[in-house]
């Protein structure tokens, strides 16, 4: 039971740091994503409640995966859950939203961006599950 609700504070964790993330760099961001805005600035049709709901159910699975990765690596330590967390997102998911950018032909901003906040939210999700 203590995995699951350590699973669900991790994917919080990261789910935070997103909202963190993309409000301070939403307008760097916006451009080189290519998003449309409306007259006030905002995305064009705004942002549904589903998004958030879908990003959070992404970020249990990622959690989830990393918990059973920790586990099977003995990874229990604070700090080796802040190492392998930051490794998993700039070495793993990086690598895979820069390839997904070359080919979609956008630009190397939205790699940084993305592949910045990959990196953040794994390496706290990491920190939160070697908490407990």
């Amino acid at each position: 039971m203590l995995e699951l609700i350590n699973v669900i504070v991790a994917a919080g964790v990261g789910f935070a740091a997103g909202a963190v993330w993309y409000m301070v760099l939403a307008e760097p961001w916006m451009v080189a994503a290519g998003i449309n805005r409306d007259a006030d600035g905002k995305p064009e049709g705004g942002q549904s409640p589903a998004i958030f709901a879908t990003t959070f159910v992404m970020q249990l699975i990622v959690a989830g995966m990393m918990r059973h990765i920790f586990g099977a690596a003995g990874i229990v330590t604070l700090g080796a859950g802040l190492v392998s967390g930051a490794g998993i997102g700039l070495f793993l998911i990086s690598p895979w939203v820069a390839i997904n950018n070359l080919y979609g032909m956008r630009p190397w901003r939205l790699t940084l961006i993305d592949g910045g906040y990959a990196t953040l939210a794994c390496a706290l999700m990491g920190v939160v599950l070697t908490l407990f």
